[in-house]
């Protein structure tokens, strides 16, 4: 989902993997799936995981039942936006509020996938084959908007593939339907009546048809997943023929995604980021989001490309991201990669990204190995590591089970305390050291 709304609006890279998963019908959403006589499967009827008060099951019926009454009150919301009454009655008669996704929104998976098995799956052999075949096939458009907008297709390419595998995964729910139930229904109204009604300015546009709205749970459509209202933002008519058709049109859908990451900053003719080797005894402390300095300066740090190739444009800034710890390969990461971040924040997501299109480029997989012998800790091994750090006055938030900065800097400040490397992975060693065992 461009504009960083994936995050805002599902479990992002969790939910795209857990797909793939899935089997042959990889992105489409688990809420596609179907029960025993074929139907989708209905609503649990339980409180959500997030503990939400709009979350619990009295909540949730209660709104359902109210939902006509919702839908009729964003008609004036919708005049203001130049919806014509006939066409808000069109697109919302009959609509009727889908409540699996209320199990969606709050699912909590009990394991998280290591970075190098999200790698495996995204970067894949399969992948990577359909991938140079699209850019073959479209390469006039791709010429076309690297002209208009100086960003590397081969990102354009990865974001179409590791998004909807080249548009035959993008999910079946309707966007239209998604985003009321979300307007209506649970703790995220206020931002889904933004993506409700901005689906409906789109078809009042007719620059797509209803049937053409259709992504995931979270109202993502597309092959390179747009939310509605990063659609009002992106898109872009790439051909001239009057409608801005980021599903069935490959103009429009390269020249958009394009425009996406343009106006979120993208520095034509620079990298994403580099593989490094990191030197003996090197200070983690410094891997770091907001210790951004010239690659001259991790140059003299000790810091090298495992080809051994120089820099080529040494005066750049980046930061260092260790996602596997001392175990593991070190990145320099450099503006681009934060634009691939806005699109998607998840690290492993945008680093699967930048990978993906360096492959389609030509290039070479990662040099250095994963610590493929950890054990991904399970969601009550998180919490109870979040609690221990807690306890020892490492971690000021509320333990939660989901590793962010503040997890990453709590456990660096144990290790240092226990003369560790302070690189912030969560290993189930660490977590036996912090019971004392």
């Amino acid at each position: 989902m461009p504009g960083g709304a994936r995050a805002q609006s599902g479990n992002g890279l969790t939910n795209l993997i857990d797909s793939i998963f899935s089997g042959p019908n990889a992105a489409t959403p688990p809420q596609a799936a179907t029960g025993g006589d074929g139907t989708a499967p209905p609503w649990s009827g339980e409180d959500g995981a997030s503990g939400h008060p709009l979350m619990t099951a009295v909540a949730i019926r209660q709104a359902a039942s109210d939902f006509p009454n919702c839908l009729a009150a964003m008609w004036p919301d919708a005049a203001r936006r130049n919806i014509t009454r006939e066409n808000f009655e069109r697109f919302t008669a009959g609509l009727t509020p889908d409540l699996r996704i209320m199990d969606l929104m709050d699912s909590q998976p009990e394991f998280t996938k290591a970075i190098w098995d999200y790698l495996d799956i995204l970067v894949s052999d399969a992948r990577l084959a359909k991938g140079r075949e699209i850019l073959a096939k479209y390469k006039a458009q791709f010429d076309a908007t690297e002209q208009a907008y100086g960003v590397d297709r081969y990102i354009i390419a990865a974001i179409w593939g590791i998004e909807s595998n080249y548009s035959t995964q993008m999910g079946d729910r309707s966007v239209v339907q998604s985003t009321a139930t979300l307007a209506c229904i649970g703790r995220r109204q206020a931002y889904f009546k933004d993506e409700f009604l901005s689906a409906l300015e789109i078809l009042n546009r007719g620059d797509l048809r209803p049937e053409q709205m259709r992504g995931s749970w979270a109202g993502a459509f597309g092959p390179t997943q747009f939310m509605p209202t990063a659609f009002k933002r992106y898109a872009v008519d790439g051909d001239g023929d009057g409608r801005r058709d980021v599903v069935d049109d490959p103009s429009d859908l390269i020249a958009s995604t394009a425009n996406n990451l343009k106006k979120d900053g993208w520095q034509t003719g620079a990298s994403w980021g580099y593989e490094v080797v990191l030197p003996e005894g090197f200070n983690y402390m410094l891997a770091d989001r907001a210790k951004a300095m010239p690659l001259s300066q991790w140059e003299q740090l000790g810091l090298k490309r495992p080809n051994g190739q120089p820099f080529p444009r040494s005066s750049d800034k980046a930061y260092l991201l260790a996602p596997a710890g001392a175990a593991g390969p070190g990145f320099l990461m450099q503006q681009n990669f934060r634009v691939i971040m806005k699109y998607n924040p998840a690290e492993a997501y945008a680093l699967a990204i930048g990978h993906f299109a360096d492959r389609l480029r030509g290039g070479q997989p990662f040099v250095q190995p994963w610590p493929r012998q950890e054990r991904v800790l399970s969601r009550a091994e998180r919490l109870e590591l979040q609690q221990l750090l807690a306890q020892r006055g490492f971690y000021k938030g509320t333990p939660d089970g989901q590793f962010g900065g503040q997890t990453r800097e709590a456990l660096r400040g144990f290790q240092v305390s226990i003369g560790a490397p302070a690189d912030g992975f969560a290993t189930a060693e660490v977590l036996e050291r912090l019971r004392g065992r």
